[in-house]
C-alpha cells in the first residue's frame, strides 16, 4: 500500500464551472516522491561512509580483499571464467528482457526513465573512478596484465539504476531475477579478481542512488484513473455515478439519479501521497505540536483514521462532512466519497453576512468538539465553511487528534480566533469568543497565540496583515489583564539550532580528521612544560577578570564587581552551547536587566561594548600584522596586494549602496547603532574613567588570551615571535565569530593552526598540539565552571 496524505476532504463546491466530461485515461502526471529524495540522500550518505571507510579502515579493506582473494586462488582457473562470461551475459539480459516486457505493456515512459537513470550511473561510476583513483584499499592488481582494477565495479551500476527506476514493485519474478544475477555477477568480479569488497559496494549504491536521483528529478509517472474505473469502484461501494466531472487536482464531482445527493469524491493516490510530506516532516521535528506525517502510514490506516475523525465529530454534534463511501482503487490509490457541501469560507464572505450569530456559531462548532475532546490541528481560512442559511460546518478533520491534550485544544482555539480575527478584527473577534467560551478559555490560550502554532494557511494569509497576531493578543490583555501572556515555546528544533549541530559535527570531524595527521598530537602534549602549562592556566583565568572591568567600564550605572565576574564566568558555559557572538552577548544583556537597568540602556550597553571591541580587535590586528611584517621570516601578504584587496572591497561597498534595496538594508541594519549605541557612547564621554576601564578591560581580554596562546606553545618547546602568535590568535577568533558553531568550534582550531605553522614555524602536528591545549584552557575546562555560575546567578534571579 501507498502511504498518502488527504489534505482538503471536504470544499465547498468551485466558485467556476468545473470541467466537463469525466477523467481521461491520457491525462500524463509526473510526481516528485519525497521518498525517492529521502533514499537519494540515504545513499549518498552511505556512498560517503563506504570512502571513509576506504581511506581510514586500511588495514581491514587489505586483508579482507586478500582473504577472498587467497579463496579465489584455490578454484580452478578455467571453470571461474567460464561462470563469470554467464554471469555478465545474464546480468546484460535481465534488464533487456525486462524493459521488452514493460514496452509491450506500453510503459514507454519508465523505460525511457530508466535508460536515463543506467546512463547517469554509468557515467557517475566514471567520475568516480578518477576521483577516488588514489585510496589503494579500492583497489588491487589487475588478473589479466599491469595497472589496477577500477575503484568502482561499474558494470552493476547501470543495471541496478534500470531496474529500479523501471520499477520491479509487484512484480517479484523479476525482482528475484535482478537480485540472482547481481550477486553472481558480484561474487564472479570477486573470485576472477576484477573488484574488490568496497568496489562492489560502491558499484550498487552509485547504481542505487542514481535511479532514486532520477526519478526525483523526472519525477515517477502516474495517471489519472479513467471514467470507467472510478464507475466500476464506486458502485461496488454502493454510488450510482450518473455523470462525473473533474473539479481540480484528485477532486471529482459525481451525479446521482433519482436525487440521490452529489458527491464530491477525492481521489488519493501518489500525487497526494507526495504532496506536502516534506514539510509536514520538518514540521513534525522542529514543532511540539505539528500534526503527524500522515505520509508516512499505510494507505488503509490512513482511511480508517479520517473515517473515524469524521465519524467522531459527526457524534460530538459537529457539522462536517461524514464519508459516504471508501473504496480502493488499485493496490496504491483510493477514493473517499463526501455529501457535496454548498457552503463558502469566511474570506468570500460579504461583511454583512458575517453576523454575531455567524460568529457564535463558529464558536459552538470549535466548542463541540472540545467537549469530547477532539482537536481539528489545523484550523484556517479555508475549513471555516458557511451555508447559505447561516450555518457553520468545520472541515478538513484530517490532521485531527482523538483524546486529545489541553494543549492541543487550546491551539485550536488561538487558530479560530486568529482567523476570525482576519475577517472580522481582533477586537470583534475577541468579544465573540469570550461571550460564547468565557474569558478564562481565551486567556488560557493567550499563550498559544504567535504565528509558528497556526496553521499554514493561516500564516499565509497573516503576510497581507502583519501585526494582527500582536493586536489580538493586545486586546485579550485589555479585557482579561491578568491573562498570561509570556508564550509557550513550542519548538523542538530552530532552524539556527539545526545549522549549529550540523556545522560542529562538521568541525568535530575536521579536527579528529587532523589529529591523525603529521605527528601526533597526543605525544607533543605529554611531554608539555609544566611551568609554562600553569603560567597559561593563570593567564586563562585572568581573562575573567579583564572581561568583568570592560563590562563595568561600558555601564554608566553601579554595577558590583564580585557577580560582574561571575557572569562573566558564566559565558564560558553559554558559549558551549552557542555561537561565539551570541551567546556571551545575550548573557551580558540579561544580566543587566536583572541588576535593573532598562531594556533600552542594557542593550545600548552591550552594543557599545561590543562595537569598541570591534574597533579595538581590529586596531590590534593591524599592529601585530605590521609587526610580523617587519620581521626577518615575513610571510605577510605582499602591501600592493593588499592595497589592491581593500580597494577592491571598498569599490564593492560603494557598488553596493548605490543598490537601492541594499541600502535601505544597511540603514536599517546601523539604525539601532545610531539611535542607541552613540549616545550611550556619549553618556561614557562625560565619565572618563569608566570609559577608560572599559577600554582597558578589552584591550586586557585580547592581550591575555594572546599571552596564554603564546605560554601554550612555549610549554610545548616553541619559541614563536610574540607578535605572530598575536596575529594568530586576532585572525583566528575572527573566524571563529564568523563561524556558527558553538565557541567557533572547527573554524577557530583550523585558522589557528595554519598560521601557527606558518607564522611560528612550526609543523602541522606540532600546532595543533598547541592549538588543542589552548582550547582546552580557554574552551573546554571553563564549561564546569562556568555552568556552576550559570547556576548560582539563575538561583539567586540575577539571570
Amino acid at each position: 500500500m501507498a502511504t498518502v496524505i488527504q489534505d482538503d476532504h471536504s470544499r465547498t463546491a468551485p466558485a467556476g464551472p468545473p470541467e466537463q466530461g469525466g477523467p481521461k485515461s491520457g491525462d500524463p502526471l509526473r510526481v516528485r516522491h519525497p521518498a525517492a529524495l529521502i533514499r537519494l540522500l540515504a545513499g549518498l550518505a552511505a556512498v560517503g561512509l563506504t570512502l571513509l571507510i576506504a581511506d581510514y579502515a586500511q588495514l581491514t579493506a587489505t586483508g579482507l580483499d586478500h582473504d577472498i582473494s587467497l579463496g579465489a586462488d584455490l578454484l580452478p582457473g578455467a571453470p571461474v571464467r567460464v561462470a563469470g562470461t554467464l554471469c555478465t551475459a545474464a546480468l546484460l539480459l535481465v534488464p533487456l528482457a525486462f524493459a521488452v516486457a514493460r514496452l509491450l505493456r506500453g510503459d514507454r515512459r519508465r523505460v525511457t526513465d530508466g535508460v536515463l537513470a543506467a546512463v547517469i550511473a554509468f557515467g557517475l561510476a566514471i567520475g568516480l573512478d578518477l576521483a577516488v583513483a588514489g585510496l589503494a584499499t579500492l583497489t588491487h592488481s589487475a588478473p589479466d596484465g599491469p595497472g589496477r582494477t577500477d575503484p568502482v565495479y561499474g558494470h552493476l551500476a547501470p543495471v541496478l539504476a534500470f531496474m529500479t527506476t523501471v520499477g520491479t514493485v509487484g512484480h517479484n519474478r523479476w525482482r528475484t531475477a535482478l537480485t540472482v544475477a547481481l550477486t553472481l555477477a558480484g561474487l564472479s568480479g570477486l573470485l576472477t579478481g576484477y573488484a574488490t569488497p568496497l568496489s562492489l559496494l560502491l558499484g550498487l549504491l552509485v547504481g542505487w542512488t542514481a535511479a532514486h536521483g532520477t526519478r526525483y528529478a523526472l519525477g515517477e509517472p502516474t495517471s489519472l484513473p479513467t471514467d470507467r474505473q472510478l464507475r466500476t469502484t464506486l458502485g461496488k461501494a454502493g454510488v450510482r455515478p450518473e455523470r462525473i466531472r473533474r473539479a481540480g487536482p484528485n477532486r471529482y464531482l459525481v451525479t446521482q439519479p433519482d436525487g440521490r445527493p452529489e458527491l464530491d469524491v477525492r481521489l488519493l493516490d501518489r500525487q497526494a501521497q507526495a504532496s506536502g510530506l516534506l514539510h509536514r516532516i520538518w514540521q513534525l521535528l522542529r514543532l511540539r505540536t505539528a500534526p503527524p506525517a500522515l505520509g508516512l502510514r499505510p494507505l488503509r490506516t490512513a482511511l480508517e483514521r479520517q473515517a473515524l475523525l469524521a465519524y467522531a465529530a459527526t457524534a460530538a454534534g459537529v457539522r462536517t462532512p461524514a464519508p459516504l463511501a471508501v473504496a480502493e482503487l488499485g493496490p496504491d490509490a483510493a477514493v473517499v466519497a463526501y455529501p457535496l457541501l454548498d457552503a463558502r469560507p469566511l474570506h468570500e464572505l460579504a461583511d454583512e453576512e458575517l453576523t454575531d450569530a455567524v460568529l457564535a456559531d463558529a464558536w459552538q462548532q470549535l466548542r463541540l468538539l472540545q467537549r469530547r475532546q477532539l482537536a481539528h490541528r489545523t484550523i484556517g481560512p479555508d475549513s471555516v465553511l458557511v451555508d447559505a442559511a447561516g450555518a457553520v460546518h468545520l472541515v478538513d478533520l484530517a490532521d485531527g487528534e482523538i483524546a486529545a491534550g489541553e494543549l492541543l485544544l487550546k491551539l485550536d482555539l488561538a487558530g479560530l480566533l486568529t482567523v476570525l480575527a482576519l475577517r472580522v478584527g481582533p477586537e470583534r473577534a475577541v468579544l465573540s469568543g469570550m461571550a460564547a467560551l468565557g474569558q478564562g478559555p481565551v486567556g488560557a490560550a493567550l499563550p498559544l497565540l504567535q504565528p509558528i502554532a497556526l496553521a499554514r494557511d493561516t500564516r499565509a494569509a497573516l503576510r497581507e496583515h502583519p501585526g494582527l497576531v500582536a493586536e489580538v493578543r493586545a486586546e485579550v490583555l485589555r479585557s482579561l489583564p491578568q491573562a498570561p501572556a509570556e508564550p509557550v515555546r513550542l519548538e523542538r528544533l530552530r532552524p539556527r539550532t539545526l545549522i549549529t549541530v550540523l556545522a560542529g559535527m562538521l568541525a568535530g570531524f575536521l579536527l579528529l580528521k587532523e589529529l591523525f595527521r603529521g605527528s601526533n598530537p597526543i605525544t607533543v602534549l605529554a611531554g608539555a612544560d609544566p611551568l609554562w602549562l600553569a603560567a597559561a592556566a593563570a593567564v586563562a583565568m585572568l581573562s575573567h577578570l579583564a572581561a568583568a572591568l570592560g563590562l563595568i567600564g561600558f555601564v554608566p550605572e553601579r554595577l558590583p564587581y564580585g557577580r560582574t565576574l561571575v557572569a562573566q564566568v558564566a559565558g564560558s558555559f553559554v558559549k558551549v552551547v552557542s555561537p561565539t557572538a551570541v551567546g556571551g552577548a545575550a548573557l551580558n544583556t540579561r544580566y543587566l536587566q536583572r541588576s535593573g537597568i532598562p531594556t533600552a540602556q542594557a542593550l545600548s550597553s552591550v552594543g557599545a561594548a561590543q562595537l569598541l571591541g570591534m574597533v579595538l580587535h581590529l586596531l590590534q590586528l593591524a599592529w601585530f600584522g605590521w609587526l610580523v611584517g617587519r620581521g626577518p621570516g615575513n610571510e605577510m601578504p605582499n602591501p600592493v596586494v593588499m592595497a589592491v584587496v581593500v580597494s577592491v572591497l571598498g569599490l564593492l561597498v560603494l557598488a553596493a549602496m548605490a543598490v537601492p534595496w541594499l541600502r535601505r538594508r544597511l540603514q536599517a541594519l546601523l539604525r539601532p547603532l545610531r539611535a542607541e549605541v552613540l549616545p550611550r557612547l556619549l553618556d561614557l564621554l562625560q565619565q572618563p574613567g569608566k570609559l577608560a576601564a572599559g577600554v582597558a578591560g578589552q584591550l586586557l581580554v585580547s592581550l591575555a588570551f594572546v599571552t596564554c596562546l603564546y605560554c601554550c606553545a612555549r610549554a610545548i618547546g616553541q619559541v614563536p615571535g610574540y607578535s605572530a602568535v598575536g596575529f594568530t590568535l586576532m585572525t583566528g577568533n575572527a573566524v571563529g565569530s564568523a563561524v556558527p558553531t558553538p565557541g567557533g568550534v572547527g573554524g577557530v582550531e583550523t585558522a589557528l593552526q595554519q598560521l601557527l605553522a606558518s607564522l611560528g614555524g612550526m609543523d602541522d602536528g606540532t600546532a595543533l598540539a598547541v592549538v588543542v591545549l589552548y582550547r582546552l584552557l580557554t574552551f573546554v575546562l571553563p564549561v564546569l565552571p562556568g555552568w556552576a555560575a550559570f547556576a548560582w546567578l539563575q538561583r539567586r534571579k540575577a539571570l
